[in-house]
């Protein structure tokens, strides 16, 4: 009988903290044009990524008894069948919860980032298009919180779902050389990715700032949080990085994904914080560093 714990490790239960910033950053580049019920989205944003961790298993259930027979499907803790109805419930959950949470408009939105997810993890994992099939994930899933905002809302999220997009374009990237290790060319192209990533953080909040509503000591936090966020960001995931420009074997190379996932946090931080969101920022911080205090979080990859 499989337990509960088998289907966590599964969906990589603990890796979804780092993804309810993504849509709260497109919310609050809208101005949350959904109100209260932007709280809905983040849930189902974590829906929709648990289902593409329980379709990536599937899809790679052969590949992965020789490679990494420790997961639950090779292992046998997991069926195959189970995997593929977990990945379409989970896929059903978000983009009804969805609905819920930002209307028709949002619908539309996590339906195409479902068939995103599902193109991704049925295809090829290599490749130009494939990554790229990947980074568009993440930044569907910001523009997820802005789709209730309509065309208006879209067009003010699309600078952050571009960062978004970048970032998870070069840790996907990286991701390949997990097993077998990357190239100098692949990390140095991370490395060069992190480094305008980190610094269009701040270039945002500057132009907030300028363009923006608020006071100016609204405008000060606003910009001292991205400050914060995108130095946060920088260190480690560029670190990180740096030693996989160093060393392109599997071990860094794994290490740098592992860094760079978990750096997905401050930089949604950084920029929330860069659109007026200071206090959410804080906010999202303070409750992934709980939650992963309590969940002693495991592998994300």
């Amino acid at each position: 009988m499989t337990a509960f714990a088998d289907i966590a490790e599964l969906v990589r239960a603990p890796a979804a903290l780092t993804v309810p910033g993504d849509s709260l950053a497109g919310a609050a580049a809208a101005g949350w044009p959904a109100g209260p019920r932007t709280a809905v989205l983040p849930v189902a944003s974590a829906c929709l990524y648990w289902a593409g961790m329980a379709l990536n298993d599937w899809a790679d259930r052969d590949l992965d008894a020789d490679e990494r027979p420790e997961r639950p499907i090779p292992s046998g803790r997991v069926s195959p069948d189970l995997a593929l109805g977990v990945a379409g419930g989970l896929s059903a959950a978000g983009v009804a919860l969805a609905a819920v949470g930002g209307g028709p408009r949002a619908a539309a939105l996590a339906t195409v980032l479902t068939g995103a997810v599902w193109a991704y993890d049925l295809s090829a994992k290599q490749g130009p298009f494939s990554t790229a099939t990947m980074a568009s994930t993440r930044g569907l899933d910001v523009l997820l919180g802005a789709a209730a905002g309509g065309r208006d809302g879209l067009r003010r999220a699309a600078l952050p779902a571009a960062v978004l997009t970048a970032h998870t374009a070069a840790v996907t990237a990286l991701s390949r050389g997990e097993v077998h290790g990357t190239t100098h060319a692949v990390a140095r192209g991370a490395l060069a990715t992190t480094a305008a990533v980190t610094s269009a953080v701040p270039a945002l909040a500057a132009w907030t700032a300028r363009t923006g509503p608020g006071g100016a000591l609204a405008r000060t936090g606003s910009c001292l949080g991205a400050l914060a966020g995108a130095a946060v960001y920088g260190r480690s995931v560029g670190g990180a990085q740096q030693r996989v420009v160093a060393d392109p074997g599997a071990g860094p190379a794994r290490a740098a994904t592992v860094a760079g996932i978990h750096g997905m946090v401050p930089l949604q931080g950084g920029l929330l914080a860069a659109v007026g969101a200071a206090p959410v920022a804080g906010a999202l911080a303070g409750a992934t560093w709980a939650a992963r205090s309590v969940l002693r979080r495991g592998s994300p990859t």
